[in-house]
């Protein structure tokens, strides 16, 4: 094996790679910083492109491209509170908090160390014991994802400690919204009105933009109006302290392990994974108030968690053929096209693709790590711009990114109504997080519980007969446990 990696190693440095590797990055960095442009689609974008291209140089290209974008979502969600991508809607939790407060540098860094960490890991565990992982990923079936979906969802009740009610609220209007479309199991139309549009459901991505960046673009044009807010906001241009890499170490490799795991189940993406490792840093933190806050633990674990997922996806697909997301679905397509048939057999008849795309993901975290922290004086020139020049920059890219996931004006329509929405809430005090969670989580939840109710003739006994999905449903109770302990205790000390 190591033979094969030094070999990879090799090419990966070889200049016909190496600036194919860096132009992924690079790219992916920057269509992951723009609204609604996610990584999956940079992918897809540029699977045409590597038709005729050598196969190792191909998926390194791509694969430049997945980690770039997964990263780059999380400096607009830093910086405007406008996600680039779903994987980073956790992020800005306490990443937009910090950068609020000025400290918008320390929060790029952090999440530049903090993604590197995870990456890396996820490679690490990806070229060392891929085939045990792809072996419990294959144990995973209908009542093993409901109980996941299940346990996802208590995150709501993390992620709304300041007021669970509110966010409770929030999370079954997210659910509501999660149950428009065709059902699942008998392809019935549900809450369609009658329009086409909504047969597939409400697409998460125009959630994303209006819940975060257009109901954002609302709150500054208030303030402009009101002339509370003229000046841009001042930063600090200080990275991350030796205290805080040593008070997100624990977290961010912890993070990476349990964003790998997740990754290596097929159909749970890094949205998901985001926000399970960060109700999970939340929930075992010893100061879990500061959640929210401008947390370095918090922005740690959601920014390690996506990240691991780019090693734990590639886990099924290599050694099963089986895509982990949507990304490695694409990638799936890459290989085929270059005559390549992801499986077992494809260690043995291709070793230098496989260990080729190995030794490139290291490097990929290396240049992903190197641009993040040499572009953060850059990025952060970004919140300097004045907040009347900004704020109509902010809404063209969120309806052109909105536009841009079907073609569709209704997309923009539905981008448009959730910015209103998300505007409401916030005058009410009401979180727009669990919303996004629960249409993202619902539609798995719902599917699979059904699932598992035919499977097991309408009986509940999945819950506790599968070991795998007991865990999850005990990690769910005690995750609410938890949370509602951390809420007693607040309401006593104040």
């Amino acid at each position: 094996m190591l033979e094969h990696l030094f070999h990879g190693l090799a090419v990966t440095f070889s200049f016909e790679v190496l600036p194919v590797l860096i132009f992924g990055v690079l790219g992916g960095i920057i269509l992951g910083a723009l609204p609604g442009l996610t990584a999956t689609m940079g992918v897809a974008i540029l699977l045409p492109f590597t038709f005729g291209m050598e196969p190792t140089a191909a998926l390194v290209m791509l694969i430049g491209v997945y980690i770039g974008g997964i990263y780059g979502g999380s400096i607009a969600a830093i910086l405007l509170k406008t996600p680039g991508t779903p994987a980073s809607a956790a992020s800005v939790l306490d990443g937009y908090t910090m950068s609020s407060n000025g400290q918008a540098a320390r929060a790029l860094s952090i999440s530049a160390v903090a993604s590197f960490i995870g990456g890396l890991i996820s490679t690490i565990v990806l070229i060392a014991i891929s085939p045990l992982l792809a072996k419990f990923a294959l144990k995973f079936n209908a009542p093993e994802y409901f109980a996941l979906a299940l346990f996802g969802l208590t995150i709501i009740a993390s992620v709304s400690s300041q007021n669970i009610l509110k966010g409770l609220l929030a999370g079954a209007i997210g659910l509501l919204i999660s149950t428009i479309g065709l059902d699942p199991i008998s392809s019935v139309p549900r809450f369609t009105f009658g329009m086409m549009d909504l047969y597939s459901g409400v697409n998460v991505i125009p959630v994303l933009i209006g819940l975060f960046a257009l109901s954002e673009a609302l709150n500054q044009i208030e303030k402009i109006l009101s002339e509370k807010q003229i000046k841009p906001p001042k930063f600090d241009r200080k990275l991350l302290s030796k205290k805080d890499l040593k008070e997100m170490m624990p977290t961010a490799v912890k993070s990476g392990l349990m964003g790998t795991t997740i990754g290596s189940v097929p159909g749970a993406g890094a949205d998901i994974s985001a926000f399970v490792c960060y109700n999970e840093a939340k929930r075992s933190s010893k100061n879990p108030e500061e959640f929210g806050k401008g947390s370095v633990k918090g922005l740690a674990a959601a920014e390690a968690g996506n990240n691991g997922v780019t090693g734990g996806s590639l886990v099924p697909l290599l050694t099963l053929g089986v895509p982990g997301d949507a990304v490695a679905a694409v990638l799936l397509g890459a290989l085929i096209i270059q005559g390549l048939t992801p499986g077992p057999l494809l260690f043995a008849q291709s070793p230098e693709v496989v260990y080729g795309v190995f030794s490139s993901m290291l490097v990929a975290n290396i240049v992903m790590l190197i641009v993040g922290l040499l572009g953060i004086r850059f990025f952060c020139r970004i919140i300097e711009v004045p907040k009347i020049l900004m704020i109509p920059i902010i809404i063209f890219l969120s309806i052109v990114g909105a536009y841009a996931i079907n073609n569709s004006m209704f997309d923009i329509g539905i981008a448009i109504g959730f910015g209103v929405l998300g505007f409401i809430l916030g005058k009410l005090d009401i979180p727009s997080s669990p919303i996004l969670l629960a249409i993202i989580l619902g539609p798995m939840a719902e599917t699979n519980l059904r699932k598992s109710l035919l499977m097991y003739d309408n009986s509940w006994s999945f819950l506790y007969d599968r070991p795998i999905a007991l865990a999850f449903i005990v990690l769910a109770v005690l995750s609410v446990y938890s949370t509602m302990k951390i809420k007693k205790r607040a309401n006593k000390d104040a």
